[in-house]
């Protein structure tokens, strides 16, 4: 696991190419299963239609199991492009990595927490965001300090503990993965008997990722969907 990042220095800003790159290819992916799933849509649908039927229904679940679908309908878009954006990049480090002279390129992006806590940083955004529009500021602001004024600074804080535990939580389980499946990997190259010990965990342990892949992509949304609740339900 020792290895180092591919980075670029542009204009004073240093950019991890991995992370470019592979948030390029998850954008790629979930661009193409979008454009495969409506390009002939039928009214009764089949294949990967019927899929991207299923994904919808159930981001509306999550949305109204946290709000009334008046208010959190404008939020479907962006529960689904976050449930397959962040399934598919949980995905992508899960059959190989590749190095490169020393530098890991193939990787999960989430498995960075650069690229999770940017994630959760523009959900509180957004939610705050919505939140100024739909009640405006000085309705919003003035939430800040109910049930009782001196929980001001508590509230605040709240708002930067939310960030933390979205961030990390997503980037501490599929970083988790990828370690132990390095660590499988290394076994299963040291020769005949390493093989034959790591073949069956790595196998099981590869189909339990992609488990926590989906768990962690269904969290991050539900979450999404509890913050923005809270931003702009009347009843909070």
């Amino acid at each position: 696991m020792d290895h180092s990042a591919p980075m670029l220095k542009v204009l004073g800003i240093w950019f991890n190419l991995s992370n470019v790159m592979m948030l390029l290819v998850a954008a790629l992916i979930v661009f193409l299963i979008a454009f495969i799933s409506t390009r002939n849509l039928q009214l009764k649908p089949t294949g990967m239609q019927n899929f991207m039927e299923w994904i919808m229904d159930f981001v509306k679940g999550i949305i109204k199991s946290n709000m009334d679908w008046k208010d959190g309908g404008r939020f479907h878009v962006l529960g689904i492009t976050l449930i397959m954006f962040i399934f598919v990049s949980n995905m992508l480090g899960l059959p190989f990595s590749i190095v490169v002279y020393g530098e890991l390129w193939w990787k999960s992006p989430t498995a960075d927490p650069t690229v999770t806590m940017t994630l959760a940083a523009m959900v509180l955004i957004l939610s705050h965001y919505y939140g100024i529009k739909l009640k405006g500021f000085k309705s919003y602001a003035g939430g800040y300090t109910k049930p009782m004024k001196f929980l001001f600074p508590l509230n605040i804080i709240e708002e930067f503990a939310n960030t933390l535990t979205l961030g990390l939580r997503l980037y501490g389980n599929i970083y988790a993965g990828e370690i132990l499946l390095t660590l499988l990997a290394g076994l299963a190259s040291a020769g005949a008997f390493g093989f034959a010990s790591a073949i069956v965990p790595m196998m099981a342990w590869q189909g339990f990722s992609i488990f926590i892949g989906a768990i962690q992509a269904f969290i991050f949304v539900m979450l999404t969907m509890v913050y923005m609740s809270h931003k702009v339900a009347d009843d909070h």
